[in-house]
């Protein structure tokens, strides 16, 4: 039998290549795919509270977040065929005029782990096309992210756009590095998450997912 301890380690060390294969290993052996999910979800986690502690760096929290994707794409049918719906879909994306992925990247991909379909925008994006894809997908929260001081403006834009739709009530979430919890306020964002790890607890927080500490506003 397949020892999900293993598979967290290799998520959590970054080896794709084993977070694969012990995947495949534990659906072949008859665990169910939710609580294979369950196990990737605590390793991602358990990354995100490291990564807080200053015990691990952005570097590690890519390779565990590249290996959680590898993961889950061996995962992902098994999870369709049992009937596993995410419980949300959230829009994310880099605002225009900001070409930074990393950081965007790992907020997605942690959310992906915490069982929500996440529509990930990519980069330059404009105000509208937030809006767009948050009515498209009938999308419960948006995402903005920002690296530049010089672009974290455009998050102004975005929230301005939404607000004045007929999407208005949708939570929006900041963060990026120039970004503090102030100016969050000041754009009339929802949430503000200083990484990727808090990012998890306060989209959690603004869907009612889970009662974990999160910084709201």
């Amino acid at each position: 039998m397949t020892d999900l301890a293993q598979l967290g380690t290799a998520i959590e060390t970054g080896d794709a290549k084993a977070a694969r294969s012990l995947t495949g290993d534990a659906l072949a052996d008859g665990i169910p795919a939710t609580e294979i999910l369950g196990a990737m979800t605590a390793s991602m986690a358990s990354i995100g509270e490291r990564f807080e502690a200053g015990d691990v760096y952005v570097s590690g929290m890519l390779v565990a977040a590249r290996a959680m994707k590898e993961a889950l794409a061996v995962l992902e049918p098994a999870l369709v065929e049992a009937g596993v719906q995410p419980e949300h879909t959230v829009v994310i994306g880099t605002v225009q005029g900001d070409l930074h992925d990393i950081g965007k990247g790992l907020v997605s991909m942690m959310w992906k782990g915490a069982n929500l379909e996440v529509i990930d925008l990519g980069t330059n994006v404009p105000a509208e096309r937030f809006v767009e894809a948050a009515r498209e997908h009938d999308a419960a929260v948006i995402g903005i992210s920002a690296l530049l001081t010089t672009t974290m403006t455009a998050m102004a834009d975005v929230v301005d756009a939404v607000r004045a739709s007929d999407i208005a009530d949708t939570k929006i979430i900041v963060g990026g590095a120039p970004v503090t919890e102030e100016y969050a306020i000041q754009i009339g964002a929802d949430g503000f998450a200083t990484d990727a790890a808090r990012g998890v607890d306060v989209v959690k927080r603004a869907l009612g997912m889970s009662p974990d500490a999160a910084r709201q506003i």
